[in-house]
């Protein structure tokens, strides 16, 4: 189908009361991609490896504190010669070829990023993984209300996207095991793959649409 010159599909929308379900038109450009294995790699790899903090590190000569004036005069002591107690010489001087704190980033471009969200939820749709509903409200920060909801996705792990995300909702998926609930505009790449089933809301999934059209 084609609406303000781009082609569109058809998703069903689930209703979270009853077994229903109706048909929502998304667009062809973000949900019906094809899979692009060898970016979606790349893509999660340096997500991953932006992630990694390199906390290995040591101090040179230059770093270490102290060592503003000479330990003693040059001559006439009977002692060798020493110009800092920063010397690596030194017990407590800096290292002669210290090791740095690493970065593991890698540069991904934000078109090369897109796509891939792009071609991932293209897949998830195709294999019917992607599930859409109106709205996904819970009142009370209770667990067991979640877990009602959740009842009739059944699936190992689940992940939830909303547009908003509540604090009643935040409280109620916080201790409930491979279940995790993230705003549209935190969703990455590695929470597609991780999760067995994504459920979306509407309101998510118009501004998800927005972002990567």
């Amino acid at each position: 189908m084609l609406i303000f010159g781009k082609l569109t599909m058809q998703l069903k929308l689930q209703s979270m009361a009853a077994q229903s379900s109706a048909l929502i038109e998304v667009l062809d450009e973000v949900f019906a991609k094809p899979f692009k294995e060898p970016l979606i790699h790349q893509v999660i790899t340096a997500y991953l490896a932006g992630g990694r903090s390199g906390t290995r590190a040591q101090k040179n000569r230059a770093q270490v504190s102290g060592g503003g004036i000479k330990p003693w005069r040059q001559k006439g002591t009977g002692r060798a010669r020493a110009g800092s107690i920063r010397s690596p010489l030194w017990r407590g001087g800096g290292v002669i070829f210290p090791a740095q704190t690493a970065d593991f980033s890698q540069k991904v471009n934000k078109k090369m990023y897109r796509e891939a969200l792009r071609s991932l939820l293209s897949e998830l749709t195709r294999q019917e993984r992607l599930v859409v509903v109106e709205d996904f409200v819970v009142t009370t920060p209770k667990t067991k209300d979640l877990l009602a909801q959740l009842q009739p996705f059944e699936a190992p792990s689940l992940l939830i996207v909303v547009e908003t995300l509540s604090k009643e909702l935040a409280l109620s998926a916080r201790n409930v095991y491979k279940v995790e609930v993230l705003e549209e505009k935190s969703l990455d790449p590695v929470s597609l793959v991780r999760f067995e089933r994504v459920i979306i809301t509407v309101a998510a999934l118009r501004k998800l649409e927005e972002r990567l059209a």
